[in-house]
């Protein structure tokens, strides 16, 4: 299952999808779970719903989200370069250097590179600490303008979508590294999840909902889901650093975010499953984080919610993880669906 994982964490990877501008990757994601043979639905804003029947009444709905953080045109320079602002929260000095695709409301896309403003050591006296953010930052386009006219005659223009180049490699020691495995990773864990139910013809005990959400980088992803759903679950990256347990090759179990506590029993049911499978597992909170369960409960959903995800190290950075933590969560994902199932 794991190389089927990784195939689609490659293929969503290759689809550029700033919070937004998500269409293709959900019209992907969409033909990948028809082709697993699961019945689909759209939501007016974009995310898509995956569904699952069970044997009863009650559902479980899973959320992974597959917008990116991105940049956005904000302007264009007399000289022929953007300023831009920020979608979502990227560290925007770790941006210095990077390649970039502008894409047009034509559908044209041009190429560059994010740069500081004082872009070579042998120029400026403050290119090694000038700060790096939107305001001290430009890009560079790969294309012979000079004027902000010559840029505006390529169809480029102010809110023109900025998407990152990430960059995704994958090591032979195991380790998965690049930008956007928030939440991208947790696409394609969900995406092993439905493919193990649907060769198997696998009937779980409960209705299973999954939601792959287009705006959680921006605070609303899964303000909405089905009314039938009973409970969701993130699947959503683990956190990695100063004063937390979880490590690259962990599936994360979040007590509590910046939004507050998730649920009692449901987060308990993880951390005895875990004990249970011998998973490679940790508790933590999380003081500047929230998910779509964040989300959805804010917009009145009436639902139990919980967070799971694999350890993710430098995260809105260059991120990186490890197939052990992969494997880890889509485990604790099966265990949950299995739970309290006579298996005899």
């Amino acid at each position: 299952m794991n190389e089927y994982i990784l195939s689609i964490l490659k293929d969503i990877m290759a689809i550029d999808s700033p919070s937004g501008y998500t269409k293709e990757v959900i019209e992907y994601c969409q033909k990948e779970a028809q082709n697993l043979g699961f019945e689909t639905k759209l939501t007016k804003k974009g995310n898509l719903q995956i569904f699952v029947d069970g044997q009863d009444d009650y559902t479980i709905g899973f959320c992974a989200h597959v917008d990116t953080l991105g940049l956005m045109v904000r302007s264009i320079k007399d000289d022929g370069t953007l300023a831009f602002t920020n979608v979502g929260g990227p560290i925007i000095p770790t941006l210095d250097g990077e390649y970039c695709r502008i894409m047009t409301r034509n559908h044209d896309v041009y190429t560059g590179t994010i740069l500081s403003n004082s872009p070579a050591a042998h120029v400026y006296k403050d290119s090694k600490d000038k700060e790096r953010s939107c305001d001290t930052m430009h890009i560079r386009l790969d294309e012979v303008v000079k004027t902000k006219e010559d840029v505006k005659k390529l169809g480029i223009d102010n809110g023109d979508y900025i998407a990152i180049e990430p960059k995704t490699t994958f090591t032979d020691s195991g380790f998965i590294k690049s930008r956007f495995l928030d939440d991208k990773m947790s696409v394609a864990i969900l995406f092993g999840v439905l493919k193990y139910l649907s060769q198997n013809h696998i009937q779980p005990q409960h209705n299973l909902y999954f939601m792959i959400s287009t705006f959680e980088e921006v605070g609303h992803g899964s303000s909405y889901v089905d009314s039938n759903v009973d409970e969701l679950i993130a699947v959503d990256m683990g956190c990695i650093g100063e004063d937390l347990a979880c490590s690259e090759y962990d599936v994360s179990i979040c007590a509590k975010d910046s939004s507050g506590p998730y649920d009692y029993e449901i987060t308990s049911t993880f951390i005895e499953l875990a004990k249970r499978e011998n998973l490679q597992y940790a508790v933590d909170i999380y003081p500047f984080y929230s998910s779509d369960v964040s989300a959805a409960l804010r917009g009145g959903q009436n639902i139990k919610g919980a967070l799971i995800g694999p350890g993710v190290h430098a995260s809105h950075g260059m991120e990186r993880t490890h197939i052990q933590a992969v494997e880890n969560t889509y485990r604790l994902v099966l265990a949950y669906i299995h739970q309290g199932e006579n298996h005899e």
